[in-house]
């Protein structure tokens, strides 16, 4: 994508708003926002979703865009294609494939449309190993890989018809849906509607948030994951769910330094393993900690941080400021749903699957779209059973985080065991699969509860490799019968020459705590895990149970102190460049309690993202100032829901 490229030759600047002259970047990499938009052979484009070609004309937009000029003869309206099936499938992601496989075992005819120019949604950014079970979600294998996989199995269904680049952009009162295929207006008329389309990243509002070099957690992995490009040498993240704990550990895989990560809660609300492995590598953690400023003029230059207390307010005399260049807000998601409205109001038969109906792990998503599909296949007369342990499945998928219960014991009379750091309950069982003297077992098979190792061990090291938490670790004490040394096989995944054989490195235990220095005896490919390497410590025989990681930074920051923060200045609206005080002065003189009107005031939610960016944090201002969300009218959608070129509705020259 022209945004992409732009990144790898160093550009971040796309240029610069009509309004104010702000300088405009990157931020959602997504087609979302419009902070990207550039001019491509004279028509303004978003750079993150426009592919670049041999010859184009790329220029920074500064300013309001001239109308090219044509000579053209008048074109006349052409007859738009109405094209009937039985399910039209909004989104190629997770939920969507997962839900056309089942549909094509009855050969249903289905088109499955999504706005990329590929399958597979966010698992083509996703290079993490996926938990859940391997039967049923593919658990220990990567994203990626499982949107390779389900890609595959969708192209080789007759019934299944697939249409790429292809964003549905309105829903209309006769109950037909219109579609933009290749820049072509389609008409499509289903029996069926099923929304898959995921969800869009949450934004957060402070002075500078709106600075290029600040961007969403899922833009930072379409750089680095999809198109391999280091954006930055240095970052912080800001969110501690598993959105930011995942981009930290891609950050290092990069080779990019993770500054830290804070989060609001008193708690790290992602899953512990995905913590651990970050903090065992040197990432310091800041909870009830959030970002109060960011600073700069056309890029991030530094960041104030603060403490906050549990009313989420900051507590003066805590701010401190810090550099940086790169800021990800991972601060949750919220399903992309705006369709299910229109259509619903229209009498369509909707169904939702995945985050688009609930936000949960892309495993939750693929057996969402298995028991929506079988819905579907219900209530077009089709009987068909929705197994109960499904059902089951998705129920603890979508559940909520276990508790964190400690360790297993840690077997004293053996020479070669599993240590398995997997102390809080996650949907998530590979290691007793892979195990081939099935001695790893969880209790009563429940995929809810710890692993436990008890039995023998050969030291094949299938369970290390396989673990998506890199949460186990392997240690071998008969390799030193004085009992001085011990060797411990963790698993490895930065880059290469990150660490060399013969290189003594301290070595970090279960929570990121060090624990003394391991020289590095070898580093051997895993067979099974193309990402993914074995590394063997050796360190002290006391040591060998403690030792989980290694530490490549030093957890700490350079921190200076910074005076107290206004954020009536903070742009809300992106596209417009409306600010909060705008915002808030205009409630407070008029007592509106309606978004349109606010929208007809000040522009808010009128430029190129369509208030998707803008209408939650309007949201979030008259919760701020007292107002029930009970009062307030929410802005009213209608189609069409993202930009058509006007020659998408035309055809060219009258042949006679």
């Amino acid at each position: 994508m022209i945004a992409s490229a732009l990144f790898a030759n160093g550009i971040h600047v796309f240029g610069y708003h009509k309004k104010d002259g702000s300088a405009q970047g990157m931020f959602c990499a997504n087609g979302q926002c419009g902070q990207c938009l550039v001019i491509v052979d004279g028509i303004p484009v978003k750079s993150c979703i426009t592919k670049i070609k041999e010859g184009m004309d790329v220029r920074s937009l500064e300013g309001l865009p001239e109308l090219t000029k044509d000579d053209s003869p008048i074109k006349k309206q052409k007859e738009i294609p109405i094209i009937k099936t039985e399910v039209l499938i909004v989104g190629g992601g997770p939920a969507g494939l997962s839900a056309a496989l089942e549909l094509a075992k009855k050969k249903k005819k289905c088109i499955i449309c999504d706005d990329k120019h590929r399958l597979g949604g966010k698992l083509s950014l996703q290079t993490h190993n996926f938990f859940g079970s391997i039967k049923d979600c593919y658990a220990g294998s990567r994203g990626m890989d499982i949107g390779n996989i389900l890609s595959s199995d969708i192209k080789k269904q007759k019934s299944l018809e697939i249409w790429l680049n292809s964003p549905v952009v309105g829903i209309f009162s006769d109950k037909k849906v219109g579609i933009l295929k290749d820049n072509k207006y389609y008409i499509v008329k289903p029996k069926v509607l099923l929304i898959s389309t995921g969800a869009r990243e949450k934004n957060l509002a402070f002075p500078g948030a709106d600075l290029p070099g600040i961007y969403g957690a899922g833009a930072f992995q379409t750089l680095v994951n999809r198109d391999l490009i280091k954006p930055t040498d240095k970052l912080f993240i800001l969110g501690g769910g598993n959105v930011g704990l995942i981009a930290a550990y891609h950050a290092l895989q990069a080779g990019i330094d993770v500054l830290g990560l804070a989060e609001a809660l008193p708690k790290i609300g992602g899953y512990k393993v995905h913590l651990d492995k970050i903090k065992r590598l040197g990432v310091p953690i800041f909870t009830s900690h959030t970002i109060l400023k960011a600073k700069g003029k056309n890029h991030l230059k530094s960041l104030v941080l603060a403490k906050i207390d549990k009313n989420f307010k900051p507590i003066k005399g805590t701010e401190k400021e810090f550099t940086a260049d790169t800021l990800l807000i991972a601060v949750g998601l919220t399903p992309v749903d705006e369709l299910k409205e229109q259509a619903e109001k229209f009498g369509i038969k909707t169904y939702l699957a995945g985050d688009a109906d609930m936000i949960a792990e892309a495993s939750a998503a693929m057996v969402s779209g298995k028991i929506v599909a079988l819905e579907i296949l219900n209530d077009m007369g089709i009987n068909v059973k929705i197994p109960k342990e499904l059902k089951e499945l998705l129920k603890i998928f979508r559940g909520k985080t276990g508790a964190d219960k400690g360790l297993f014991p840690i077997p004293k009379e053996k020479d070669v065991y599993p240590v398995i750091r997997c102390s809080q309950e996650i949907p998530c069982n590979p290691c007793t699969e892979v195990c081939r003297l099935a001695s790893i077992k969880i209790k009563d098979n429940s995929m809810m509860k710890r692993p436990k190792f008890s039995g023998d061990c050969i030291g094949c090291l299938r369970c290390v490799a396989i673990c998506p938490g890199l949460a186990i670790t392997l240690v071998d004490k008969r390799v030193d019968k004085s009992k001085k040394k011990a060797h411990v096989i963790i698993p490895w995944e930065m880059p290469e020459g990150t660490i060399k054989e013969g290189e003594k490195l301290k070595t970090t235990g279960f929570q990121g705590e060090l624990i003394g220095k391991g020289k590095v005896i070898n580093i051997k490919k895993s067979k099974w895990q193309n990402k993914r390497s074995l590394v063997t410590l050796e360190v002290a025989y006391k040591d060998a149970d403690l030792v989980a990681g290694i530490r490549i930074r030093e957890p700490k920051i350079d921190f200076r102190k910074v005076k107290d923060v206004d954020d009536d200045n903070t742009i809300i609206c992106r596209c417009e460049r409306v600010t909060k005080k705008e915002i808030k002065d205009y409630i407070k003189r008029t007592k509106s309690r309606d978004v349109n009107a606010i929208k007809a005031a000040l522009r808010v939610g009128m430029g190129p993202c369509g208030g998707k960016t803008c209408t939650e944090l309007i949201m979030k201002i008259f919760k701020e100032m007292g107002i029930d969300e009970s009062e307030v009218k929410s802005p009213t959608n209608r189609p069409f829901n993202q930009e058509i070129p006007i020659k998408s509705f035309i055809k060219g020259k009258d042949k006679k």
